[in-house]
């Protein structure tokens, strides 16, 4: 059954290679994938959207994701200017790169799973800047299971360096993933 993700975030962070990272990665699992990216205005800390799906057989959409199963939010203010939520599907899994706690994360009761990681601390620390795309790839792997680590630690390699390659095993490693119960 085909997964639709959607990602949200600035421009700079890394939005739109992250989107093709986890297609390549699928790609090379045998799966099939494809991405879209979406600018608005093309500059730095501008909101960029950029939508994937993932399938088992080949995918014929091209267009932008509006029921997205999964959301990856490498910026959590971004919801002040973008509605992040729109259209999301049952039992949709949160990406979400915050320093907040889980008590308090405010989400629509679609959102099922919530995969907490300090994206931007990883980054900062690593990089010495604000891109925290490779560390939001490694939680999502984990919180999704959809794609293998193996094979997007390949991608990861293949277009930066190791240093990227460390970001997105700590990411892995140190996301927080919490049950979002009925109540």
């Amino acid at each position: 059954m085909m997964k639709e993700i959607r990602l949200h975030g600035r421009g700079g962070q890394g939005i739109v290679r992250a989107g093709e990272i986890i297609v390549a990665a699928v790609v090379n699992q045998g799966l099939f994938g494809n991405s879209i990216p979406y600018f608005g205005f093309e500059r730095r800390g501008a909101p960029v959207s950029a939508f994937v799906r993932i399938d088992e057989r080949p995918i014929r959409p091209k267009t932008q994701v509006y029921h997205p199963d999964c959301l990856i939010i490498m910026d959590d203010t971004i919801a002040n200017s973008v509605d992040i939520y729109e259209g999301i599907k049952d039992n949709c899994i949160l990406v979400l790169n915050t320093k907040r706690k889980m008590e308090e994360i405010k989400v629509p009761t679609q959102i099922k799973t919530i995969a907490l990681l300090d994206a931007t601390g990883i980054s900062l620390e690593i990089l010495k800047r604000n891109i925290p795309n490779t560390a939001m790839l490694g939680a999502f792997a984990r919180a999704t299971g959809w794609v293998d680590i193996n094979f997007l630690e390949e991608q990861v390699l293949k277009i930066f360096d190791e240093k990227n390659g460390e970001m997105l095993r700590r990411g892995y490693d140190m996301v927080e993933i919490f049950q979002v119960s009925e109540v």
